[in-house]
């Protein structure tokens, strides 16, 4: 057969899904409910449908699967193969919607760009396997693949099945490895968190080591795991970011019963609430609105000190600007640090 009437022979079959009828798509449908999906695709060799799905009797399915298959119903016909016929808008939804059959398009999967934490984890574990990337076959992807797929930072109905997979996890520690200066071969381009994080290794590897081991320990545990959006912020990159860290660390700020200790424990020793880097009293300003008011701050970052029981001496009461000020910037400053700067500004 020449390639001329090989085109022809194709363009025919892909043509002919236009004699499908209602009642042939109602078999294959049915075919379908018995089979199960993952035997359906398997069976006929086609994957889920990734732009239109039809939708019958509150259930849905694969648009161009059950076309192929309906077509096999056809008397003297056989079922259609994935590459035989196109399963677009001018194709197979056109056929099923003229047989009365409702077609809805599936909006288009996000680009789950790397957040923070994943490269985090990704980089440290370039890092242990001495600067090189790690193939996907490597039981060590297979452990990244698991720790990424726990983490909180996207919804799940946002994943499609192959998010953070072995085969991402390669690519994206040979990324990390082809930014390196060391790397003599064909270099990838990289976001500028990559490069960020991968600079944050170069600069404080113990630091960021820890930070990685932080963050392990904190889905073994299940805090990471479950841990909510914290709002109000005032670190609008690194909550963009997806630091979970960061928001682990204000939700535990934030818990009332260490809040509420903190600031009887304060009260009872020093008679008022002022501000340990300032002296700033909300009560001596507001009066009664201000009255046993101040936030609390943890001394310790949760990078350095990991999953640790909070004492009350672990923490420093502060006014809203000292606090932030605390916060603000790559490296947090120490209460003591952030008072001798005060003082030096006076």
């Amino acid at each position: 057969m020449t390639d001329q009437s090989a085109c022809r022979f194709l363009y025919a079959r892909t043509v002919s899904i236009r004699d499908i009828t209602a009642e042939a798509v109602l078999e294959a449908i049915a075919e379908h409910d018995r089979m199960g999906q993952h035997r359906f695709r398997e069976t006929y060799g086609f994957g889920a449908a990734r732009t239109y799905v039809l939708v019958h009797e509150d259930r849905e399915y694969d648009s161009k699967a059950i076309v192929g298959v309906a077509h096999g119903y056809l008397p003297g016909h056989e079922v259609l193969g994935p590459a035989e016929f196109s399963g677009g808008l001018n194709t197979v939804v056109q056929v099923l919607e003229g047989l009365g059959f409702q077609v809805r398009e599936e909006p288009k999967p996000r680009q789950l760009s790397w957040l923070e934490a994943e490269l985090v984890l990704a980089c440290d574990l370039v890092v242990r396997n001495g600067w090189k990337h790690v193939r996907a076959t490597d039981e060590r992807a297979k452990e990244l693949s698991d720790l990424l797929r726990k983490l909180p930072l996207y919804p799940v109905e946002w994943r499609q099945p192959n998010f953070r997979n072995t085969n991402s996890v390669q690519h994206k520690t040979y990324d990390i490895e082809t930014l390196l200066s060391s790397y003599h071969g064909e270099k990838k381009k990289g976001g500028k968190l990559d490069q960020e994080v991968l600079q944050a290794f170069l600069d404080r590897p113990e630091e960021m080591q820890a930070e990685a081991e932080a963050i392990r320990a904190g889905l073994r545990t299940g805090e990471l795991t479950d841990l909510s959006v914290v709002p109000d912020i005032d670190e609008e990159e690194a909550t963009r970011e997806g630091r979970l860290l960061l928001r682990r660390h204000f939700a535990r700020e934030r818990d009332p019963k260490l809040r509420r200790n903190k600031v009887e424990a304060t009260l009872k020793q020093h008679g008022c609430l002022e501000c340990e880097v300032c002296g700033f009293d909300f009560e001596r300003t507001y009066g009664d609105r201000g009255r046993h008011y101040a936030e609390v701050h943890h001394v310790t970052p949760l990078h350095v000190s990991g999953p640790t029981t909070t004492r009350l001496r672990d923490l420093a009461v502060l006014c809203a600007n000292c606090h932030r000020m605390i916060h603000r910037g790559s490296r947090w400053l120490s209460p003591a640090e952030l008072r001798e700067l005060v003082q030096s500004r006076a």
